[in-house]
Order: C-alpha cells, then structure tokens, then sequence
C-alpha cells in the first residue's frame, strides 16, 4: 500500500525533496511537474503556487542548498591561518557537502549553470555567486601573503579552482552511480588541489 506524505513536512519541502530527486535521476528537462508533483503526493498547482513552474523549483533547491552551505564556510574560513589554507577547506567543505549528498551533487554538477531549453534560458544562482565571490577573496588574500603570483588574474584563478574541483568530484561520483570502484580517494583530490596551489604560488 502507497503511503500518505508525511505530515510532518509541508507541501512545499515535499515537492523540493522530490524535485532533487527525480532531478538527479531522470535529467531537468526530462523531469516534468506533474512527476514531481506525484512523488510529492500532492498537486501541480502546489508547485506553481510556491515556486512558479520547474525552473522555480530548481532554483529554490540551488539557493536553500548554498544557504546552508556558505556558512559553513564562513565560520570556517574565519579561522584559516592563510589565504592558501583558506582555499583549501573552502574545497574541502563543497567536496564533503557533495559526498553528503549525492542527488544534491548530481543537480550541481550536472545542472547548474548551463544553457537548457528551447529558449536557451541560464541560470546561475545567487548562493554560487557569493560562493565564487568569497574563493576570489580568499584568492587575493593568498596574493597578498605572497602564496599565489600577483600577476595571475583572479577570475581565471577561481575559475581554475572550482573546476578542478568539480571535475575531480564528478569522476567520483559517477563511478559511484555506475557501482564502479572510485578513481581516486577523497585524500588524493585533497592533495591535488594542493599541489594545484603549490604550482600557483
């Protein structure tokens, strides 16, 4: 017997748990409404009426996500000794909220910030741009402390960083999602991006 939705979560946090889901594993835009709705338990004008239609409800799961996650990394930032070792646990924090959470890596990784549609629509979520805006920060300080050469350009340097990041963690994952052994440890991409900054300095 199918059972009733919890009543002990609203509607609207159903219909986000869902639509992480079904996100992660069918594809955005192979994931219609009413499917989220029905995983739900509850009604497409539900959805329309907390978020406006499927590209709300993607939204709203970047945005509740980088709420949780930045800070985090500002209270761990806060005690980073350097700039250098600032970065470091900045990309440990997104590697572990990643590992934490795979359907929510899945819809980063693989839907985030990307042209989707007929109208070429992109969305970039304001929770990552303060996320890339505090690496930048971060990446100015090490300059300042003489760890990464003034004379490398701070964007191209974010840029670099989030996606070797993001490349090291999407291999993991997908051999994950395929029931294949992991490429590589947590351990090994921490020290790449190590050596990474090492080069850069």
């Amino acid at each position: 017997m199918n059972p009733g939705p919890d009543s002990t979560l609203s509607s609207r946090l159903r219909l986000l748990n869902a639509a992480k889901t079904l996100f992660a594993q069918n594809g955005y835009e192979a994931t219609s409404t009413a499917s989220i709705a029905r995983a739900a338990q509850t009604s497409e004008s539900q959805l329309v009426r907390y978020f406006g239609g499927k590209a709300g409800v993607l939204e709203a799961i970047f945005n509740e996500s980088w709420e949780a996650i930045n800070p985090a990394i500002q209270d761990r930032v806060i005690g980073a000794a350097t700039g250098r070792q600032a970065i470091l646990t900045v990309l440990e924090i997104l590697m572990d909220s990643f590992r934490e959470d795979h359907d929510l890596a899945t819809i980063f990784l693989f839907e985030g910030r990307r042209i989707r549609g007929a109208t070429h629509e992109i969305f970039i979520s304001e929770g990552f741009i303060r996320f890339r805006k505090l690496l930048t920060t971060l990446i100015q300080r090490a300059k300042t402390e003489a760890s990464i050469r003034p004379a490398l350009e701070n964007n191209a340097l974010t840029t670099a960083l989030i996606g070797a990041a993001e490349g090291m963690i999407r291999e993991r994952l997908i051999a994950d999602r395929l029931g294949q052994a992991l490429p590589f440890s947590r351990d090994q991409v921490a020290a790449v991006m190590e050596a990474l900054l090492d080069g850069l300095g």
